[in-house]
This record gives C-alpha cells, structure tokens and sequence, in this order.
C-alpha cells in the first residue's frame, strides 16, 4: 500500500534492487510509491566491499535504513549495513500485513460502496491515526468499532473495519512460567501462603491476560502466565512474584522466586 509524502530519516524502509553499480545500489521503496534511493557501497555492508554483487542483485527485496531525505532533488540515501536481522524480521513482517490490509481495505470499500477518491481519504486518515492500516484492523479487532469512531473513522467504515479484522486477525499468544519458594514459620503460616497465592493470582491485569497460581510441592509454587507478547508477560510475572513474596515477608517469613524449576539448595 502506498504512502504519502516521503520517508524520515531512520525509518526502515522495503526496497526493491532495481540496479547495481560499483559505487552503490539503485532501489525503488515499495511502500512510497517507487521512489528512488541510493545505497552508497560504503553502506551496502561492514567493512570493506570488494564486489557490491556479493552483496545486493536487481530483483532483490531488502530492508534498509533512511539515512537522508531531499524531496526537492528526489534524493534519498539508504543504509543496508545499519539495519540488523531482527530488524529486517520485524519489517517484513509488517509489511507483509500491510499488503494484507490492503486486500482487506479494498473489500471494506466494496461492502460500504466507498469511491476511489473516499478511500484514498480512508487510507491517508488511517495512516495519520494508526500509522498503518493493519493497525486499524488490529484495533478493530481488539476494542470494536466505537474505537475506531473515537478515532474519527466513519461508523460504517468503522464497523466494516472492526468485522474483516475480527474474522482476519488472530491475536498470537505466549506463555511463561515462574517458580517461588514461600515458607512462613508463623502458626498462621498456612494462612499465610494461601493469602499469598491469592494475591499472586489476583494482581490487576489485562483481559487479555491470564495468570494461573499452583502448588508444586513444599515450598515450591508455580506462576503460569499467558499473555499477548513476552514484554507484557514478563511484567505481569514479576508482579505477580512480587505480590506474593510481600504478603510473605510481611508475616516475617521468607520468599524467593525463580524463573526455572531448578532443585532448592
């Protein structure tokens, strides 16, 4: 899908090789409209490129970096060297979904009997608001139409939106797992852990996110967190860890967590 207007510096870009110098590669940027970009040799990779074919061949899709934008020379310098895998990974991927939004926008614009001209309005009013248009798809999906109203999207866009986004978009999952020691030699102790492991369990987190407390086997219990990315399921573990080893220490016990079920010392 193509965007407005000209890329920022260090945005990571999907290009096309269309030609291969000595001194540098000539690309189109798929996602501007085919503009052209220049990747000097000295940016094609690190260190010393003694044949740039080694490198880069016409016909090849890369992901490089914006290194300098001049619109009124139609001038674009590229990096290939400054972008790592998982960076190229990570862009490909969403470009990948934005050539499947656009499939989905075009279907949008056909059940709302939406005109060229409105849905390159569409199109420029999603990119302003989400930055992509599989974004809008996704919060469609996740919060509903009145989302994407909220947003400034017309309603019955919006609600075409929010149904080809839910019957498209499966939310990917992870889960992680934590272990905690909890013993409390207080004559309440078992009262004590069983405070704790609801606190454990009863943290304040997302719908989207479940946490499931159990026990292992003294004084081993298991944290179980399922959630949308491991950032969010990282957070939510230590949080959770974290509430049941304060209702421990409070009643002078003792609490200790670990991210593998290695034996206790």
């Amino acid at each position: 899908m193509e965007r407005k207007g000209w890329p920022e510096e260090d945005e990571l870009v999907v290009c096309t090789v269309k030609q291969v110098k000595d001194f540098g590669a000539f690309t189109e940027l798929d996602e501007y409209g085919q503009k052209e970009g220049l990747i000097h040799i000295s940016e094609v990779a690190a260190g010393w490129v003694k044949y740039i074919r080694d490198h880069v061949r016409e016909g090849q899709k890369i992901v490089c970096k914006v290194l300098n934008v001049e619109p009124d020379k139609h001038h674009i310098d590229l990096s290939l060297k400054d972008v790592n895998e998982h960076q190229r990974r990570e862009k490909i991927h969403d470009w990948k979904n934005e050539q499947k939004a656009e499939n989905w926008i075009n279907y949008v614009a056909e059940v709302t009997k939406t005109g060229p001209e409105k849905l390159e309005e569409l199109i420029d009013q999603l990119y302003e608001i989400y930055d992509s248009v599989y974004a809008a798809f996704e919060e469609g999906m996740q919060n509903g139409a009145d989302a994407l109203v909220d947003a400034g999207v017309n309603r019955e866009q919006a609600e075409a939106i929010s149904n080809v986004g839910i019957e498209n978009i499966k939310i990917p999952y992870v889960e992680i797992t934590g272990y905690m020691d909890l013993s409390c030699p207080a004559p309440d102790g078992v009262d004590v852990i069983n405070k704790s492991l609801k606190s454990a369990a009863k943290i304040k987190v997302d719908e989207d996110v479940k946490v499931d407390v159990s026990y292992l086997g003294a004084p081993r219990y298991r944290i179980h967190v399922t959630a949308p990315d491991y950032k969010k399921a990282e957070n939510v573990l230590k949080q959770s860890a974290d509430a049941a080893i304060k209702v421990i220490k409070n009643a002078k016990g003792t609490g200790s967590f670990h991210r593998h079920n290695e034996a206790k010392a």
